[in-house]
């Protein structure tokens, strides 16, 4: 690990609570290339954090680079608020990207290009726009002399897209005496609107979370030639134990998360939502209908198989990977139910696991969300909910730091938001990042 502090220099011009330099402080972000491929195969994130170290030096912060491994760099800082003794809040991002293909893009996915409105790149969403909005809202405020009310601590991370191993788990484990005093956090996947009418927009707070096993999976058979019979064919017991959990639908199961959002959203559109049939209540909720659907039950898809060297050779062993979630009190279910579909003869393995998270939609943090949002947009309206995936939250919550997801955007009811996580063409409208920038500085004055 090795660590530096970067220079400061003076200050620059900016203004309008951060929005003027939002765009593109966010395109120079997604023209680093930060993919991560799961180890230590990619570029890693040591020019982001330079980066983002630089842009912080230049107002007068003291941001430190922590290296967990060659390349794999996150950047600290914090800022001193009015009142020090007062509990200090976290606002955390991750700078990695998983990788992409330019050939299936419409533009290239590290180009940073300007379209339709839109800011098009790997990262747009996910998450180098929050990233983004938090270095523009806190160079301007630093520029302008606005502390805010409390201490705030501001870290960009490496490596959540592979679980945060060399990043928010590192810093966690390494040096947890940055986030001291730290009670309260802040992070992505949360705060985007859902338009319900012209006199309605929700937005969705993240106060949990799915846990997470991701998983190998193993059988041992009899090796033979290709030509031959043979009824211990690891490859066909594995394939069939694999279509088995596949297929499987996990029973629902109504955290209060989920049956707090489901309250919320029957009241929003003045129709009750019957629990018994979900199928009906998605199909009212257009492009977050993804997001939402796999926080009613655990979840297990398989990702990649793996066997055999040679076609006319039966192999001795055949493995396979799944991607588990299980929601917030399932876990034990979760395991027993894998057990059952799997099958003795399957051997499960963790590849990654971590838990899940559920918090309370209550409290000062939550009221400055809904009357930041509220200001920039009077029919906005904040709700809790759930997310499928997971984020550096769960290294933080072992601090003891209570976290919400709160990235806020306006977007267009049309885009397809779920869609750009992980997928091809991703892309942030321009006018929903200075909405996010707005938001996040009139947050900050109330935290």
């Amino acid at each position: 690990m090795s660590e530096s502090k970067p220079a400061g220099a003076g200050a620059g011009k900016g203004g309008g609570g951060g929005e003027d330099e939002v765009v593109d402080l966010c395109r120079d972000l997604i023209r680093i290339d930060t993919s991560n491929y799961g180890d230590h195969s990619g570029p890693g994130e040591r020019a982001a954090a330079e980066y983002v170290a630089e842009k912080l030096a230049e107002v007068g912060l003291e941001p430190q680079i922590f290296e967990s491994h060659k390349g794999r760099a996150s950047t600290v800082a914090r800022i001193e608020g009015e009142d020090p003794s007062r509990p200090a809040l976290l606002i955390h991002g991750h700078t990695d990207v998983v990788p992409a293909n330019a050939a299936d893009w419409t533009h290239h996915p590290f180009a940073g290009e300007i379209a339709d409105g839109c800011l098009w790149g790997r990262g747009a969403v996910d998450m180098k726009d929050m990233d983004a909005m938090t270095l523009a809202v806190v160079r301007d405020r630093m520029r302008t002399g606005r502390k805010p009310p409390r201490d705030v601590v501001l870290a960009f991370l490496a490596d959540e897209e592979a679980g945060g191993v060399y990043g928010a788990r590192h810093l966690v484990d390494k040096h947890p005496g940055l986030f001291e005093g730290v009670t309260e956090a802040i992070g992505e996947v949360g705060g985007f609107s859902f338009t319900v009418n012209e006199n309605l927009r929700l937005y969705l707070i993240e106060t949990a979370q799915k846990g997470m096993h991701w998983m190998r999976l193993t059988v041992d058979g009899t090796a033979g030639h290709g030509s031959m019979t043979n009824k211990d064919n690891a490859i066909t017991e594995l394939c069939e134990a694999v279509g088995r959990l596949g297929r499987h639908e996990f029973p629902v199961r109504m955290t209060k998360t989920v049956r707090s959002f489901l309250d919320e959203l029957s009241d929003a559109l003045g129709t009750p939502l019957d629990p018994e049939d979900m199928e009906t209540t998605l199909a009212k909720l257009g492009g977050i209908a993804k997001m939402i659907g796999t926080t009613l039950r655990n979840t297990a898809a398989p990702t990649m198989l793996g066997a055999g060297y040679k076609v006319n050779v039966i192999p001795g062993q055949a493995t396979a990977h799944v991607d588990g979630r299980f929601l917030p009190g399932y876990e034990e279910e979760f395991l027993a139910d894998l057990d059952r579909i799997l099958g003795p003869r399957v051997r499960r393995e963790d590849v990654h696991a971590d838990k899940a998270l559920e918090t309370s939609f209550d409290g000062k943090l939550v009221d400055a969300m809904q009357s930041a949002l509220k200001a920039e947009d009077p029919i906005a309206r904040a709700v809790p909910y759930m997310l499928s995936g997971g984020t550096d939250a769960k290294s933080f919550d072992d601090l003891g730091i209570r976290c919400f997801g709160f990235a806020p955007l306006q977007l267009p009811p049309e885009l397809d938001f779920a869609g750009m996580f992980h997928g091809v063409d991703e892309r942030v409208p321009l006018e929903g990042l200075k909405f996010g920038a707005r938001v996040l500085d009139r947050f900050l004055d109330q935290c």
